[in-house]
């Protein structure tokens, strides 16, 4: 995951690669002196470093799935930044902070930069909220449906909404509304990425692309209602 993916497009199709070739890989028609119809465009990676982002929710593969990724079989794993990119979160031996681990994940901000008052509170309310019986393994049992790391990030969420009298999410709002686009999105780059690293390219007709564009947009108008 260490190159850009890069999108040109020529002969009426969607070329997605690491980096613009001299010939065109569906014609042959060598790109020297010749003006692509489209110029090449950066793919936004849908992954950062948890460590580097405050305040905000995480998803990341579990540490013991096979696979690792975000492919629609593997577990995941959901967690808190405070303002120094420490990521609290938990399992079944109670809340963890962790300094490393969160290199490649999905992020979610959660406060906006200009709430001052917020962010200066916000590793208090954490510290106090992770610190609470409900999350000490010892005395409250993990449950994988009921009592996890997604109960636990949710519910500091709306703890720290009621401090700012707002309406608690469900947790249904919040998954259609913020992470499963974002999980659609990196799993769709992590298709690309195959691809491109198996077959160094990766091209489609550009109405098929247009198309899926349009059900993706489609999509997302669906989840944010």
């Amino acid at each position: 995951m260490d190159k850009n993916i890069i999108r040109f497009n020529h002969c009426d199709k969607d070329i997605f690669c690491c980096f613009v070739p001299d010939e065109c890989p569906e014609c042959g028609v060598r790109f020297s002196g010749k003006r692509l119809e489209e110029a090449p465009v950066s793919i936004p990676n849908p992954f950062s470093n948890g460590h580097k982002v405050p305040c905000a929710f995480l998803v990341a593969p579990t540490e013991d799935s096979v696979l690792r990724d975000f492919d629609g079989h593997s577990d995941l794993h959901t967690g808190v930044t405070n303002t120094n990119g420490v990521v609290f979160n938990y399992t079944r031996t109670g809340v963890h902070r962790d300094h490393q681990g969160w290199e490649r994940c999905i992020c979610i901000p959660l406060v906006q930069p200009d709430m001052f008052n917020l962010i200066s509170q916000w590793d208090e309310y954490l510290e106090k909220f992770s610190s609470t019986q409900m999350w000490d393994h010892l005395l409250q049992s993990f449950h994988e449906e009921t009592h996890n790391c997604y109960s636990y990030t949710m519910m500091f969420i709306n703890c720290v909404l009621a401090t700012q009298s707002k309406p608690a999410l469900s947790k249904d709002e919040f998954t259609h509304t913020f992470v499963l686009p974002r999980i659609r999105r990196a799993t769709k780059y992590m298709m690309l990425y195959r691809e491109i690293s198996q077959n160094h390219f990766y091209i489609v007709n550009s109405a098929q692309r247009n198309s899926q564009e349009a059900a993706s947009e489609e999509d997302d108008r669906i989840y944010s209602t």
